[in-house]
C-alpha cells in the first residue's frame, strides 16, 4: 500500500491553520485510502467520525446534517464524496463558526470552481489540498507509469490488458455516473466523442470551432465539456503567457489529459509495442512529464503557463514559482539539443533557466542558461 507521506503531512500542517480541509481530486485517485490512512496515524491522539455520502445509511443521517453533526462536540468530522450534497457548505460554515472543538476533512471529485459553494460560503475557513494519481516520486516505475497512468487500480493492474480494462470501464462509469451525480446532464455517447476527439488534441492548441464543426455542436457547447472535464480533473487546460513584445502570440489554451493511462485508453493503446508504435507517441510522453513536472513544483493554474509566437517560437511550460521564471521544454529523445525557439524564449522571455526534459537520468548543459536533464533525475533532485 502507497502510504503518501507528502499528503498526510500537507493535511496535518493545514488543519493547524484550518478548520476545514478539502481534499480534490479524480474519483478512484485514492482520496478515501488517504483519508483512512490518516486516520490511522492520528487515531490514538485524535477522534475521528467518518460518513460517506454514496452510503444509504449516512445518506439518512444527514436528511439533518445539523442534528446529526452537533451531535459531534468534537474531533475531526470525515465527510467522502460532499460534491452529492453540496447544500452541505452552509451548514459546516454555521457549524464551524460555533467555536467548538471539530474539524472536517472533506473530500470530493470535483474541483473548487464545480463545488463553488464551498468557496463562497467557507471562504477564510478552508484550504483546499488536491490529491492526484500516483506519481514518479511515489512508485519509481517511470514506464509502467507513463503506459498506464496513476489511478491506484490501473497501475497495479497484475497485468496491462487488466489495466485498460479497467481504465475503459473507470471511462464508462466517469460519463453514465459521476457527471449526472454533478447535476451535469449530458448524452454520455456525446460527451465520450468529445473526449476520444480531445485524445487527438492532446499537446496541441484547444480548437473549439473546429472540434464543434467535426461534432455538429456550437463551439460554446465545446467551450462547457472542456471546462467540464476540466473541473473533473480529466483535462488541463493550460492557458498562455503573454510578454509585452511586439510579436503575435497564442491566445488559446493548449488541451492535456491530466493522466496518460486514460488518454492511452481513449486512444485504444494497450500494451507498450502499441504506444511505442502509435503517432501520439511523442505528445503522449510530453504530457506525462509536463504533468509530473507541475506536480513536483505544486505549481499552481496561476503558477504555470505555456508561451508561443505564431509560427517562431514556443515554450512548452513556463512555471514562476519564487520569484523565478523557469522555462522547460519536453523533448521525447535520445539527446537534445538546442534550438533556435528555446534561444528565442531565452532572449524575449528573461528566463532564470531554461530546463530541456527528456526520458532517463543523464544531465548535461547545453549553455549558460540551458540544461538537459532527464526526467527521473530531475524529479529525484531536492
Amino acid at each position: 500500500m502507497q502510504k503518501r507521506e507528502r499528503y498526510l503531512k500537507e493535511i496535518h500542517q493545514a488543519f493547524e491553520v484550518h478548520p476545514v480541509i478539502a481534499l480534490l481530486g479524480p474519483r478512484q485517485c485514492g482520496k478515501t485510502t488517504l483519508a483512512r490512512l490518516y486516520q490511522e496515524k492520528f487515531q490514538n491522539e485524535l477522534m475521528f467520525t467518518s460518513f460517506d455520502l454514496e452510503n444509504p445509511r449516512d445518506l439518512v443521517k444527514f436528511e439533518t446534517p445539523m442534528l446529526t453533526l452537533e451531535e459531534i462536540k468534537n474531533g475531526y468530522i470525515i465527510i467522502d464524496e460532499i460534491q452529492r450534497q453540496q447544500e452541505l457548505f452552509p451548514v459546516l460554515r454555521v457549524l464551524v463558526d460555533q467555536k467548538q472543538k471539530r474539524n472536517f476533512l472533506i473530500l470530493g471529485s470535483a474541483s473548487r470552481d464545480l463545488i463553488r459553494q464551498s468557496s463562497e460560503t467557507l471562504a477564510g475557513r478552508i484550504r483546499y489540498i488536491e490529491l492526484t494519481p500516483f506519481s514518479i516520486w511515489e512508485v519509481d516505475q517511470p514506464e509502467k507509469l507513463w503506459l498506464r497512468g496513476g489511478f491506484p487500480h490501473s497501475f497495479l493492474a497484475k497485468n496491462d490488458a487488466q489495466s485498460y480494462e479497467w481504465r475503459l470501464a473507470y471511462v464508462s462509469t466517469f460519463l453514465e455516473r459521476d457527471i449526472p451525480n454533478l447535476g451535469i446532464f449530458i448524452p454520455s455517447a456525446q460527451l465520450r466523442r468529445f473526449w476520444i476527439m480531445l485524445g487527438h488534441y492532446h499537446g496541441q492548441i484547444c480548437n473549439s470551432s473546429e472540434i464543434g464543426k467535426s461534432l455538429g455542436i456550437s463551439h460554446t457547447t465545446i467551450r462547457r465539456y472542456l471546462d467540464i472535464l476540466t473541473g473533473t480533473f480529466m483535462i488541463r487546460q493550460l492557458q498562455p503567457w503573454f510578454e509585452n513584445i511586439e510579436k503575435r502570440q497564442v491566445k488559446s489554451p493548449k488541451i492535456y489529459f491530466r493522466d496518460s493511462g486514460i488518454l492511452h485508453a481513449l486512444l485504444g493503446i494497450i500494451d507498450r509495442q502499441s504506444l511505442l508504435n502509435h503517432p501520439k507517441l511523442g505528445s503522449s510522453w510530453e504530457g506525462f512529464a509536463l504533468e509530473e513536472i507541475i506536480r513536483f513544483h505544486e505549481a499552481t493554474n496561476e503558477e504555470a503557463y505555456f508561451w508561443a509566437i505564431h509560427n517562431q517560437a514556443e515554450i512548452d511550460l513556463l512555471i514562476f514559482k519564487n520569484g523565478y521564471k523557469l522555462g522547460f521544454e519536453f523533448k521525447y529523445a535520445d539527446a537534445p539539443k538546442i534550438t533556435k525557439s528555446m534561444q528565442t524564449a531565452i532572449q524575449l522571455l528573461k528566463l532564470d533557466k531554461l530546463i530541456v526534459i527528456f526520458p532517463g537520468n543523464d544531465h548535461y548543459k547545453m549553455s549558460d542558461k540551458i540544461e538537459a536533464i532527464g526526467l527521473e533525475k530531475y524529479l529525484k533532485q531536492a
